[in-house]
């Protein structure tokens, strides 16, 4: 349907195709009725942003070979010369797969590569995805088992799974070929990453986080980072099947979220702070209005009355910011019920603290620090950032007065991930704010495969300094039923 085959392209004498493609941002566009095509890489509104359909995960994947390489490198050249991308746009993700199959099985025939069904039918899907999805990425982006997907320039990429990092055999053609990826990524928010503007902060469609730097910051190629996250969001009750919060400490996090606590969830690069932001918002009313700021969305609430903002790096020229100090002052002439700020980097934790303290109660935020104590420091050094001549006291009183609760996430060396304090700020004493651990978690050792065994354990407080606010939404019994099996336990 697409495919000049006649003279053109891949049916011209045989002959194969150049053993190294044209980069493929540089690819230059065909000639005639498809010279206002835009070429494969290019971000723009031609081509429409197609969801490519998950490869398949069930076959395995052989070892790629030098040979591999070169014989897709030729494939897709002949293909780029054949395929009218202009009438590829108009088909949905299915049919344009199919019609993208059929012309490399046809090149594939007539160049005479000698291969075998599975090395073909992975080549396919390897074309498939470089066209209409994100290239090799894709098959690790349709594995849920995966947390963190690194890419170290083209020839070496890392993933997680379950807390280990390990090397994977995906690797891209050229570094033109991952700088092209990224920018499909980054364009789709509508940002850009190049030699001009060569670090970008970006997401997929399910909300996964991508970070881009490209050459020359980046000097063995662009290195591309991709938090993701999983197709079934976690809820509060997976965490307690998996160890990170016991059953009563899940209950008491629903009377925390439910109850409107204003709360600070703690914790180091990849303790989940924002798998945990996310199940604490499962429990907010349906009849709140809530909204959300963030540097790159990623937070999916499920209630009705929801406003997602995202922040806005400055242009090319140096102009056009939007920090998430003006989203959160923003937001504060929007009528918010509650805030939830995804992560507290700098001077705006004065505003989300002003926010908690004028009406917003039960608002929300994620913060880098190791333990609840350093969080409350961390507080006070980045409201000193924002050049706040404030007396220390004040400060602190002023925290003392926002936050109510802070949840301390961590990561353990055997990687597994562990919420580690529930606590309460209670007040002042003198110039320190003291708070008061509800839960802890204590580490008892390892096994023997280098697991750490560790439990949950109650500091026997019988009424929370939010004992009143619980009463106050009726949910007083319920938590003091709670703090009693914690105690049992």
């Amino acid at each position: 349907m697409f495919g000049k085959r006649g003279n053109e392209g891949f049916g011209k004498s045989g002959t194969p195709g150049p053993a190294v493609p044209p980069p493929v941002v540089a690819a230059q566009p065909m000639a005639t009725e498809r010279s206002a095509v835009p070429v494969l890489g290019e971000t723009t509104s031609a081509i429409p942003k197609i969801q490519p359909a998950a490869p398949s995960t069930t076959r395995r994947r052989t070892a790629r070979t030098e040979d591999y390489y070169d014989t897709k490198s030729q494939v897709f050249s002949a293909l780029i010369d054949t395929i009218d991308l202009s009438q590829l746009a108009k088909l949905d993700t299915e049919s344009a797969r199919e019609e993208i199959r059929d012309i490399v099985n046809d090149i594939i025939t007539i160049k005479n590569f000698a291969m075998s069904i599975s090395e073909q039918e992975e080549l396919l899907d390897d074309i498939c995805n470089d066209v209409l999805g994100y290239g090799p990425l894709e098959p690790l982006l349709a594995r849920d088992d995966i947390a963190d997907i690194m890419v170290n320039g083209a020839g070496q990429t890392f993933i997680e799974v379950g807390g280990k990092v390990q090397e994977s055999e995906i690797r891209f053609r050229d570094n033109a070929q991952l700088l092209s990826i990224c920018q499909r990524i980054v364009g789709q928010v509508g940002r850009r990453v190049d030699e001009s503007s060569p670090i970008c902060d970006a997401r997929l469609p399910d909300g996964s986080r991508v970070n881009v730097i490209a050459p020359p910051l980046a000097i063995d190629g662009t290195a591309l980072t991709i938090r993701k996250f999983k197709k079934d969001k976690l809820t509060l009750e997976q965490l307690v099947r998996f160890g990170s919060v016991t059953a009563e400490g899940a209950v008491l996090l629903q009377i925390i979220g439910r109850v409107r606590c204003n709360i600070v969830i703690s914790g180091g690069t990849g303790s989940g702070k924002t798998t945990l932001l996310n199940c604490l918002t499962r429990y907010i009313d349906a009849d709140e209005r809530v909204i959300t700021c963030e540097d790159t969305a990623e937070l999916q609430l499920q209630q009705p009355h929801v406003v997602r903002l995202e922040t806005r790096p400055p242009n090319i020229e140096g102009e056009g910011e939007i920090t998430m100090r003006d989203l959160i002052k923003n937001c504060l002439r929007m009528r918010p019920e509650r805030i939830i700020v995804g992560e507290v980097r700098g001077p705006e934790v004065f505003d989300l603290l002003q926010a908690m303290n004028t009406g917003h109660d039960g608002s929300m935020g994620t913060i880098h620090a190791n333990t609840p104590r350093e969080c409350l420091s961390r507080m006070e050094s980045m409201i000193a950032l924002g050049g706040y001549s404030l007396p220390a006291k004040t400060v602190r009183e002023i925290i003392a007065g926002s936050v109510d609760v802070i949840i301390q996430a961590s990561r353990l060396r055997d990687g597994s991930r562990r919420i580690t304090h529930i606590t309460e700020v209670v007040g002042m004493e003198g110039d320190v704010i003291i708070t008061q651990d509800l839960m802890r978690y204590e580490i008892d050792g390892e096994d023997a495969g280098g697991r750490i065994i560790g439990r949950h354990t109650s500091t026997g407080i019988g009424r929370p300094h939010f004992w009143d606010r619980a009463r106050y939404f009726n949910e007083d019994k319920r938590l003091a039923a709670t703090l009693d099996a914690m105690d049992k336990n």
